[in-house]
């Protein structure tokens, strides 16, 4: 059991260090972080629900399919993201370490997982799986999403790395039930 705990230890304490080395080199460049201050608010759900809409607008009968498995995965990583988020209420790295600076709001109080990076992870995969070329700008995007949660100091890359794999999770499944 030591060797888990150990284990565990060295892999927060890499979570720590690298979280806060993310904040500070994007905080030493104004441009960096106004650009992942853009990049979070539109991933609030702005840049998705535009999308869907763009997607109606060009074609409501051919898109109507593909916005409707968008929007109901949506709501399943929504559902998912507050049942893990609340039960393992993680604080988030600038609420406990000093040398870790918030330069955006938060949405709710806990850290675990990045519910912006699951978002954009299962949007991303649905939209492209509808609309292969969507690729070329989704791909950087819901990349820009996680790197920018880390940057602004609002989640560790572990929360990061666990809200891509629920949202990838969720996006898989629904192609199952789709």
């Amino acid at each position: 059991m030591w060797r888990l705990d150990a284990t565990l230890a060295r892999l927060q304490h890499w979570d720590e260090r690298l979280c806060v080395s993310v904040n500070r080199g994007a905080r030493q460049q104004r441009p960096v972080v106004l650009l992942f201050q853009a990049v979070s608010w539109l991933g609030n759900g702005v840049f998705w629900y535009a999308l869907m809409l763009a997607l109606l607008l060009a074609d409501a009968h051919a898109a109507a399919g593909p916005v409707l498995h968008m929007a109901f995965v949506g709501a399943v990583c929504a559902c998912c993201y507050k049942m893990v988020k609340h039960s393992t209420v993680r604080s988030r790295p600038y609420q406990v370490n000093p040398l870790v600076s918030a330069d955006a709001a938060v949405l709710d109080r806990f850290s675990f997982p990045s519910g912006h990076t699951l978002h954009a992870i299962a949007f991303s995969l649905v939209a492209c799986s509808h609309y292969p070329r969507l690729w070329i700008v989704l791909a950087p995007f819901a990349l820009l999403t996680a790197v920018s949660r880390v940057a602004l100091g609002l989640h560790y890359p572990s929360d990061v790395i666990a809200g891509a794999a629920l949202g990838a999770l969720i996006a898989c499944a629904s192609f199952a039930i789709a």
